[in-house]
């Protein structure tokens, strides 16, 4: 099964900053997203995306929501549709007429499977957290104390052992740390962090 996009240009530049509204994103969310483990997984990474832009990259109010709502939706066609991933949720944006820098981001977060490269920092960032935000939560499940005690040294640990998270892709965390420009160590911390706050 292909999930290649077999384009690279989304939406349309008229729409630049055109964004959906909480309201309407969470809709979409719980319209879309039935497994609530995936809901979970979205709005950490959702988290994660919020708090690096509005942290690291000093964004104002309406760019940080920018890059919250990628992060959000990125994974929302995967529950009912995963022969369609990436494809379905990139048409409803479009239709939408949904910013077309959040768009590129949801289709470049698996250049891998969806031959789309990370070209922004919201891009990468969103290629960067999605793979290691599903390990360390993971790890955060089997531990008694769950975020509460835990290390950068223990997640990479569990990084090491291929058995542990098997479905979560070690070269795309590694080649997605390289295109950001940031250390897996900082990656890990940061996820840690804000992580252990999201339910």
């Amino acid at each position: 099964m292909s999930l290649q996009l077999g384009r690279d240009v989304f939406g349309n530049e008229a729409n630049k900053g055109n964004v959906l509204s909480k309201e309407e994103a969470e809709n979409l969310l719980n319209d879309w997203v039935k497994n609530s483990r995936l809901q979970l997984h979205m709005k950490q990474v959702a988290a994660l995306m919020h708090a690096w832009a509005k942290e690291k990259e000093n964004l104002n109010d309406a760019d940080v929501w920018r890059w919250e709502l990628a992060g959000l939706l990125h994974d929302a066609d995967w529950d009912q549709w995963p022969e369609t991933h990436c494809k379905k949720i990139i048409e409803e944006l479009e239709r939408r007429n949904v910013d077309p820098e959040i768009i590129h981001a949801i289709a470049s977060h698996g250049p891998e499977h969806f031959g789309v490269q990370p070209q922004t920092k919201m891009d990468k960032m969103l290629y960067a957290f999605d793979e290691l935000s599903g390990l360390i939560h993971a790890y955060s499940l089997m531990r008694p104390n769950g975020y509460e005690g835990m290390d950068v040294k223990g997640v990479k640990k569990r990084l090491k052992e291929k058995s542990f998270a098997a479905n979560v892709s070690r070269e795309d965390i590694n080649d997605a740390c390289e295109r950001a420009g940031i250390s897996l160590d900082e990656l890990i911390a940061f996820i840690i962090l804000v992580q252990s706050k999201v339910e």
